[in-house]
């Protein structure tokens, strides 16, 4: 009963989460914090307000997700932009040229489509990490105002590498405990549970999963206990 107790006083309050947010928000280097309005309740964020590119709508996202005690964001941002608007065979192009200097992109397996500044990327990788670096390379990218990553990743499983490379992955990390983790396969799908202490470890304990080849799916059931 006794600890039961101080759990309780220990939890955050929604004006607490939204002091927490905003302060998170500030210490973001690319975002003007004043344009982000933030409301909290039952620990559920809501972010409002105008931004000039998709990248700071994905930054303002995961800085609110560091803060302890979020339970859920629901992103209302929207990509506005100040100057003028290319045209989406301008955004296609320079996105093509992008894609291409990357090295760590198979440029040529990946096809562009751009609507209304909103782009969509198709195409076949080998690994994960491919899928997010197309992402990630164009998301600050001029015009862009959404990214919708329908990239596949081509299977190549062994159930028993991934699931031994992922074990390794998370007793290699001075981040968390692997002890507290169970990692279960069914077919090219890895399946986490457990505990974790903050949603920054979760977070890595998903990466070192998708880390591993042959992986498409990862199903997430680990769950945070902030005490």
């Amino acid at each position: 009963m006794f600890n039961k107790s101080l759990n309780f006083f220990a939890m955050k309050t929604d004006s607490e989460i939204q002091k927490d947010v905003m302060d998170e928000l500030r210490w973001e280097p690319i975002l003007n914090a004043s344009e982000i309005g933030v409301a909290v309740k039952n620990g559920v964020v809501t972010l409002n307000g105008c931004v000039n590119s998709y990248g700071k709508k994905l930054a303002a996202e995961n800085a609110t997700w560091r803060v302890k005690g979020v339970k859920a964001v629901a992103e209302e941002l929207v990509v506005k932009f100040t100057d003028t608007t290319l045209t989406d065979a301008e955004i296609a192009g320079n996105i093509v040229n992008t894609l291409k200097w990357h090295t760590a992109i198979p440029d040529q397996n990946i096809k562009v489509k751009v609507t209304d500044g909103w782009v969509y990327l198709e195409g076949e990788v080998d690994w994960h990490f491919q899928r997010d670096s197309a992402t990630g390379a164009i998301k600050y990218l001029k015009g862009v105002k959404g990214v919708s990553n329908l990239i596949l990743i081509k299977p190549r499983v062994n159930t028993a590498i991934i699931k031994e490379s992922i074990k390794q992955a998370l007793e290699r990390s001075a981040d968390f405990e692997a002890g507290n983790i169970q990692v279960d396969t069914v077919g090219d799908k890895v399946i986490l549970s457990g505990s974790t202490r903050s949603r920054i470890e979760k977070n890595a304990i998903e990466r070192a999963a998708w880390s591993a080849p042959g992986v498409t799916a990862v199903e997430d059931q680990l769950i945070i206990d902030y005490n």
